[in-house]
């Protein structure tokens, strides 16, 4: 068994935690900062990368993860305008924070449809 690293537990620990689950378990969110990460750039790839989402939704999510700085919006002066999306930082940070998260999920959640 792998021993876990001794990080104190205190109250503001758990809320800066639960705070950052409220962000990551906002649906799309995931898939939008995965399209990202993958190279989505502009908003009809990220649309693309992400199946089932609809263009409000998409609208929607992206400027919430603008807002909480995961994602920046640059436009481009040009005929037409250009706007493009693109991961900050902390969104890369928080992606590979999530990696093991999804290693765990892979080994011991079964399928959906299992």
């Amino acid at each position: 068994m792998t021993k876990v690293p001794d990080t104190p537990v205190d109250e503001e620990s758990c809320h800066r935690i639960l705070r950052a689950i409220d962000i990551i378990g906002v649906r799309w969110t995931g898939p939008i900062l995965l399209a990202g990460a993958r190279g989505a750039r502009r908003f009809k790839e990220y649309r693309a990368m992400v199946p089932g989402i609809s263009d409000p939704q998409l609208t929607l999510r992206l400027k919430q993860l603008q807002a909480r700085r995961l994602i920046e919006r640059t436009v481009i002066p040009s005929t037409p305008v250009q706007i493009t999306y693109a991961l900050t930082p902390d969104a890369e940070e928080l992606i590979s924070a999530l990696q093991p998260l999804s290693r765990w999920s892979e080994r011991h959640l079964p399928h959906e449809d299992a």
